[in-house]
């Protein structure tokens, strides 16, 4: 009997990109020889921040490439919150060097640098010529990514952020091209993260976990995965701020930031990061204490969109639910945020950031304009909902 097959393409629930290579745990930065040995290379470029030099965490790194004896550079002047013209300006100074190579060393701004410069360096152009989705013609620089916070995920992403000066936006590059060949999160290169950074880190990342979870495109794999970095998240955050010598937080905190940067670029982020975006690039507040200010009061917008779900988020963050109702879970949920935020000295409100009111207006319209994200969101918001949320967090 002839079999017949539908040629219709599948309805696909989810599709899962990843790096090449994951490696997690306590000491995995030292197999980066080893991985590099493994791969065709040579020259290779460096990418970090003075803040993540100065604090000799590039040692180790250094350490290993000596052992591969290739050539290598280290660049340590990427900028804290990167930005599109200071890109170019980097890969114009370094593009002469044919570095086959690269390893970002940092948080998410140096990894999101060395994204960036692979793209350059390997197409040429300006920066803003790639911001987008799919706007990459083809594979970059192969590169690396070893993280020293526990926060954006960016070692598992294919995102890169970068701030559009000319436009006053925050813009992203959002490409399959934007994977790591190799992502090494080794908690141990976070052990000795300030407290203002762990916790503005930290909160990045839970919101991560939190949004994808709730956000329109949600899948069972990302759910999944979500969930579990909210629990080690919630299970640490504080510890790890309040003491960053324990090892157990420390380590926790890396794996829920890994996990959570997983699912969302599996899923996507949404309005919490569009909302985000209009302080980090007009005020210059950093990305994670933006993140952490506005989530409660997305949350709160978003609640009834997805009551089930926001009342899991509120039991995955060890809320009593005795005799509670699905909604009143979900709203102590939501205060259990602003509890954690508070005693980690995220601020709640943007009049404590200096941020005047009079400039909410524009900054509402500004988020409206990020379709990308707020296409994701658990809730469709109108312009009423977006200046509600402002309102509430000034």
């Amino acid at each position: 009997m002839e079999h017949k097959y539908n040629t219709t393409p599948p309805n696909i629930t989810y599709r899962v990109t990843l790096p090449q290579q994951i490696s997690f745990g306590p000491g995995s930065v030292s197999t980066l020889a080893n991985e590099i040995n493994q791969r065709k290379a040579g020259r290779i470029l460096v990418v970090t921040d003075p803040g993540v030099y100065q604090a000799g965490l590039i040692e180790p790194v250094e350490d290993q490439l000596s052992q591969t004896k290739l050539l290598f550079d280290v660049f340590s002047e990427s900028e804290q919150e990167p930005t599109f013209s200071g890109l170019d300006m980097i890969a114009k100074e370094l593009g002469k060097n044919n570095y086959d190579l690269l390893i970002g060393v940092g948080g998410g701004s140096s990894i999101d640098t060395a994204k960036g410069l692979s793209v350059l360096l390997a197409h040429g152009g300006k920066a803003t010529d790639y911001a987008g989705i799919e706007q990459i013609p083809g594979p970059g620089i192969p590169f690396f990514a070893l993280p020293t916070t526990a926060g954006t995920g960016a070692e598992v992403t294919q995102n890169a952020v970068f701030d559009d000066r000319e436009e006053g936006q925050k813009k992203a590059m959002v490409s399959h091209f934007l994977i790591a060949r190799v992502a090494l999160v080794d908690p141990v290169l976070t052990y000795g993260c300030p407290p203002k950074v762990t916790a503005a880190s930290g909160i990045d990342a839970l919101v991560h976990a939190i949004e994808c979870y709730t956000a329109a495109r949600a899948n069972s794999f990302s759910d999944a995965i979500a969930l579990e970095a909210m629990q080690l998240i919630a299970s640490s955050l504080q510890t790890a701020v309040e003491d960053g010598t324990n090892q157990e937080a420390r380590n926790h905190m890396s794996e829920g930031a890994l996990l959570a940067g997983i699912a969302f670029t599996n899923t996507g982020i949404a309005a919490v990061h569009a909302l985000a975006y209009q302080i980090g690039s007009r005020f210059h507040v950093p990305h994670g204490i933006a993140n952490g200010l506005f989530l409660p009061y997305v949350l709160e917008c978003n609640l009834p969109a997805n009551i089930e779900k926001h009342a899991n988020i509120a039991r995955t963050l060890g809320v009593k639910t005795d005799h509670l109702s699905s909604r009143e879970i979900a709203e102590k949920g939501v205060g259990r945020i602003k509890d954690l935020a508070q005693a980690i000295g995220i601020p709640l409100h943007l009049k404590e950031l200096g941020i005047p009111r009079e400039a909410l207006e524009e900054m509402a319209l500004a988020t409206m304009s990020v379709t990308r994200l707020l296409i994701n969101n658990a809730k469709q918001l109108t312009i009423d909902d977006v200046r509600r949320i402002w309102q509430n967090a000034w």
